[in-house]
């Protein structure tokens, strides 16, 4: 979003303000002012002129004005009805050189997860590929996926949905059992760098929103299925990328939050590794993402990537 876009919005916000004064605040012509709200009410946004200015009477359900309204990061916005792949997309915006993007798309027609799989992204979902150049190495790259499933899980319980998370990069719900539930979301992390640095990253993350039992994968579920009504989409994304940011901003907190959710610590687990099959309990998760898995002859194996498979206990 350009920042005429976002200063608007912030002004917008905080109440009715008149012409002249967004003209002076933002630097630009009344008209330019008027082409700005003429295209947020193209988006669906509700803005009316009253005697003391324009006001928002109506924001919609989802779109890039109904995320972009009231947002308190610095990500910018580029929404989508439909893509590809938000992650595609970021990575083309991170070779012009962007940073601080959000991607987000109602529907993605190709989207990857994990060892190149397939994702399912109908129409109502809340898909989105986050753009970062962090100051770190290559190394500490998985612990913003980490960041990522925090940040998805504590959205989805203020919407009211019991969200846990399974290592490495899903969130789960609607299981109250051992296993810990079904899918949710996946979250497929990305990035080019040099040896000693991130040139730049991509998170992303696909979550099950407001979508039917039957647009979704068995062993799926969505949070419109787990509240029994649909979650405002646009509310829900706010809440992700101010937590990522939040999250991203104090690296130190991001390990104790993913304690704190996760459906994987206490579990009995079988993980499939480059190196072999690892089965145990895992008791803990070590900086940058690896699962600390204790094994039956009480070695404690830390494993940085595999799929992992939560087992019915002993």
């Amino acid at each position: 979003m350009t920042d005429t876009r976002r200063a608007l919005l912030d002004a917008l916000a905080e109440g009715p303000v008149a012409g002249p004064e967004l003209a002076d605040r933002l630097g630009v012509s009344r008209a330019a002012v008027w082409k700005q709200v003429e295209t947020l009410r193209e988006e669906g946004l509700g803005i009316e002129s009253v005697d003391d200015g324009y006001r928002v009477t109506e924001v919609p359900e989802f779109g890039g004005a109904a995320i972009e309204f009231g947002l308190d990061t610095p990500f910018d916005v580029e929404f989508h009805d439909s893509i590809g792949s938000t992650n595609e997309r970021a990575r083309e915006l991170a070779d012009e050189g962007r940073a601080d993007v959000a991607v987000v798309a109602d529907e993605q027609t190709a989207g990857r997860g994990r060892l190149d799989r397939g994702w399912s992204g109908p129409a109502g979902g809340v898909y989105t590929s986050l753009l970062l150049r962090p100051d770190a190495p290559p190394a500490h790259a998985p612990v913003y996926t980490l960041a990522a499933a925090v940040a998805v899980t504590r959205a989805a319980r203020e919407a009211g949905v019991d969200a846990r998370i399974k290592w490495p990069n899903d969130v789960l719900a609607g299981g109250s059992g051992e296993r810990g539930g079904k899918k949710l979301c996946g979250i497929l992390t990305e990035m080019e760098g040099e040896a000693d640095r991130v040139a730049w990253l991509v998170a992303g993350i696909g979550v099950n929103a407001n979508v039917d039992a039957d647009a979704l994968p068995e062993g799926a579920t969505s949070l419109q299925i787990e509240r029994g009504e649909p979650v405002d989409r646009g509310v829900f994304t706010q809440r992700l990328l101010e937590t990522f940011d939040e999250l991203r901003n104090d690296p130190d907190s991001i390990l104790e939050a993913w304690r704190e959710h996760a459906a994987t610590l206490g579990q009995r687990v079988r993980v499939d590794t480059p190196g072999g099959e690892i089965v145990g309990e895992a008791v803990d998760v070590a900086f940058p993402g690896a699962l600390v898995v204790e094994t039956d002859d009480g070695e404690r194996e830390r494993v940085t990537a595999g799929d992992c498979e939560h087992l019915r206990p002993v």
